[in-house]
């Protein structure tokens, strides 16, 4: 994963991001790119499967659900391998196409099917930060159960869903969500800016749109 410097795009606005599609539109799209047959559909259908199933689940049960989705369906590969770039930010539909992604395509596919499956955006946030095994930049999606909570950490390294304080293996940096850009500071989260200075948001945004996601505001 290559850590994002800011500079300038635009992202939702104040308003919060709403996820919101229509899987038949999303799969006659993607058959029409990348063909009717074959691994790739089987694990599109299986991603609608799994939102079809876990939509009356418990939240927390949601969690589990798509965290172990993802980190078994997708193999790790970099951005330079998968996509020949030293930084892109899939689409949850490009990720399970390839069936690959690096940690940011876990994290962004998780993100969207749990807004799809109704769980607030202010409980969610992208999260950037170093792996202390291995010494490496790293992203994980964190979950606030309320305000000032400790983060659930869901993460592509490991099935498990654990509290960030039974995680001594991550350093949280910052983190963002709809709103704005958040410093990980003595346990909580620091407001530091607008997603329009990150990159990357809005390609990610408009491709999603060209693949038949709805992102409305409200």
């Amino acid at each position: 994963m290559a850590v994002t410097t800011l500079s300038t795009g635009v992202l939702f606005g104040a308003a919060e991001a709403k996820a919101s599609w229509s899987f038949d539109q999303i799969m006659r799209k993607a058959e029409k790119r990348y063909g009717r047959q074959g691994p790739a559909k089987d694990r599109l259908l299986s991603w609608n499967q799994l939102i079809e199933n876990s939509r009356y689940l418990p939240e927390r049960e949601k969690l589990a659900a798509v965290n172990q989705f993802f980190n078994r369906q997708l193999r790790f590969l970099s951005d330079t391998v998968l996509w020949k770039q030293s930084d892109y930010w899939a689409t949850p539909i490009e990720t399970l196409v390839q069936g690959a992604g690096d940690c940011e395509d876990f994290s962004l596919a998780k993100y969207f099917t749990l807004r799809k499956l109704g769980v607030p955006e202010a409980r969610l946030r992208i999260t950037y930060a170093r792996e202390l095994t291995r010494g490496e930049a790293h992203m994980v999606l964190g979950y606030y159960a309320a305000p000032g909570a400790e983060p659930l950490i869901l993460d592509n390294l490991t099935n498990d869903m654990l509290p960030l304080s039974q995680r001594p293996d991550l350093l949280l940096l910052y983190a963002f969500d709809a709103h704005g850009l958040y410093q990980v500071k003595d346990g909580g989260l620091q407001r530091t800016g607008d997603t329009e200075r990150l990159p990357g948001w809005q390609g990610l945004m408009a491709r999603m749109r060209q693949e038949g996601f709805s992102l409305e505001q409200g």
